[in-house]
């Protein structure tokens, strides 16, 4: 195991999430959300490029019935295509009706049978409106699930695709949760406090699961990941040469490499932490499982 982060693309995303690796391309995939960007990185000849969106991007999921992928922005879920030009194609899905002015999507990612969901929250953090909820879109609609989250986060599923996680990354909150999810029918119960952050470094941001179901949560504000056994134990933390990890997915040829986007804030000096927004490449030891593609309607 290598805890060393390697440097992958100093891309000075404002606010790097949602990375997904293609399996197919060998490449990965993140978005800049205050930009409204799509970046990609090819792992083979190290060349990246960006697409521009007409809003802001926070979340992507392959999608099953064609090329492109689905996505979470600012009114709605859209497909999103990749052409030669510089702007995405996007098309909407399903608009959401959000309980408050000034929100958005935030995290969000593919159950295993291919139902995406995804969270929204104000913008504005300092408000500490409790205005999120946790979406779920699959044939039946894009339908509220959990109600009252300030800015959810760290979604996750096991390998069995039995237990839902999620985390709040308001101060407020710092709690990731654990559902009982029923894979017929896409409903999370028995919600219960899993990890409570607030007596660890750093606050619970996005999220990934290796093939062991360990969960692999972004510490913001710690500068390091943290790896927490399927019972909730706290098993490692790797650090990082940033303050503000925000996201991580496994990736790679083997799937064992854990990619992790990272935070620019706008207020940064220059000569503060020089690799904010960057891409980085973690060794952890362990695999990761191919990232499951969206089954809902398009």
């Amino acid at each position: 195991m290598q805890s060393t982060a390697e440097l992958v693309l100093d891309a000075r995303c404002g606010v790097g999430e949602s990375p997904l690796w293609s399996v197919a391309e060998q490449a990965l995939y993140w978005v800049d959300i205050p930009a409204g960007r799509l970046h990609r990185w090819d792992a083979q000849s190290g060349l990246s490029r960006h697409w521009q969106a007409p809003e802001m991007l926070a979340c992507l999921a392959r999608r099953g019935d064609g090329p492109g992928f689905v996505g979470g922005m600012e009114s709605g879920l859209f497909t999103l295509t990749t052409p030669e030009a510089a702007a995405l194609e996007c098309h909407r899905l399903a608009e959401v009706a959000h309980a408050a002015p000034g929100m958005r999507f935030n995290d969000g990612r593919c159950d295993r049978q291919g139902r995406f969901w995804a969270g929204t929250m104000v913008m504005d953090m300092a408000a500490r409106r409790a205005a999120g909820a946790l979406y779920r879109f699959d044939a039946r609609g894009l339908q509220p699930m959990l109600q009252g989250l300030l800015v959810p986060n760290g979604l996750g599923f096991s390998p069995d695709g039995r237990t839902l996680y999620l985390s709040d990354s308001h101060p407020a909150s710092q709690a990731i949760w654990a559902f009982d999810y029923d894979p017929d029918d896409g409903v999370p119960q028995r919600q219960r406090l899993w990890v409570d952050m607030k007596t660890l470094p750093g606050r619970p941001d996005g999220a990934a699961v290796d093939e062991d179901g360990g969960y692999w949560i972004c510490a913001n504000d710690a500068g390091m990941v943290h790896r927490f056994t399927p019972q909730g134990r706290l098993d490692r933390s790797l650090p990082l040469p940033v303050a503000k990890p925000a996201m991580c997915a496994f990736g790679g040829a083997q799937l064992d490499t854990l990619y992790v986007t990272t935070i620019r804030p706008a207020d940064l000096a220059p000569h503060e932490q020089p690799l904010a927004g960057a891409v980085f490449a973690l060794r952890p030891g362990v695999r990761g499982l191919p990232e499951p593609a969206f089954a809902g309607p398009s």
